[in-house]
């Protein structure tokens, strides 16, 4: 058996495209454009890493499909549009990682489970219809190639919504209270990409893991549960 070219991280980025997020089009924006620039600055990590950009809300839009940030040249670009559409995003993931995992180790990587960050600023307009394909992604059983979900909530989202997308209870976040919603968005990219560099230095250790920081002016959704 031919050795492998080398182990890969995919992250998937679902960022929230839905009309309330106008406002902060430009955070949404510069923070794309940070994590990208982060990624590049850190060439060793970025070997370790492949990066997608998906915007969810009537559907899911990709903005930038796996790829290496060593080389790729151009800045994926949100657009606000529609309503904020769970089932949508769920049911594009189930179809997505596995075909995008299948691809990179038919190109001769080994593949570390997927992770998502997906941030949004609201309740799914879709009820709990997004519960069954969730439900699908993140069965191993079902769906071996489950991705771990880390899920950042702020302004109209509630905390028990992202304990539910979250594939763990430490993986929650929520904006505190009285955070403005750029600089929530801002902290967000951030520590998403303080999460990666961290997490691709970690592929190359004893010890691989992911690696996951929790935002400045967010708190964990677990602790505001019921409140």
């Amino acid at each position: 058996m031919a050795e492998a070219r080398g182990v890969l991280l995919p992250a998937y980025v679902v960022a929230d495209e839905s009309g309330s997020m106008a406002p902060y089009q430009r955070e949404l924006g510069d923070g794309v454009a940070s994590l990208c620039e982060g990624l590049r600055a850190e060439p060793m990590v970025a070997a370790k890493l492949r990066l997608a950009v998906l915007g969810f809300s009537d559907d899911v839009q990709v903005r930038l499909a796996v790829a290496d940030m060593r080389t790729e040249t151009t800045v994926p670009r949100l657009v606000i549009r529609g309503v904020t559409n769970y089932r949508a995003v769920f049911e594009d993931l189930l179809r997505r990682i596995p075909s995008d995992v299948k691809w990179l180790r038919g190109e001769g990587y080994r593949v570390h489970r997927p992770v998502v960050f997906l941030l949004s600023d609201g309740q799914p307009t879709d009820g709990t219809s997004w519960h069954a394909p969730h439900a699908e992604l993140t069965d191993r059983n079902r769906t071996p190639t489950a991705p771990n979900i880390i899920a950042c909530g702020l302004g109209d989202a509630r905390a028990q919504t992202m304990v539910d997308v979250a594939t763990r209870p430490e993986f929650a976040f929520l904006a505190k209270s009285g955070t403005d919603v750029g600089q929530a968005i801002s902290e967000f990219f951030h520590s998403l990409t303080m999460s990666l560099v961290a997490s691709g230095h970690a592929l190359n250790s004893a010890n691989p893991q992911l690696v996951v920081n929790r935002p400045d002016q967010f708190t964990m959704a677990i602790d505001e549960v019921g409140r």
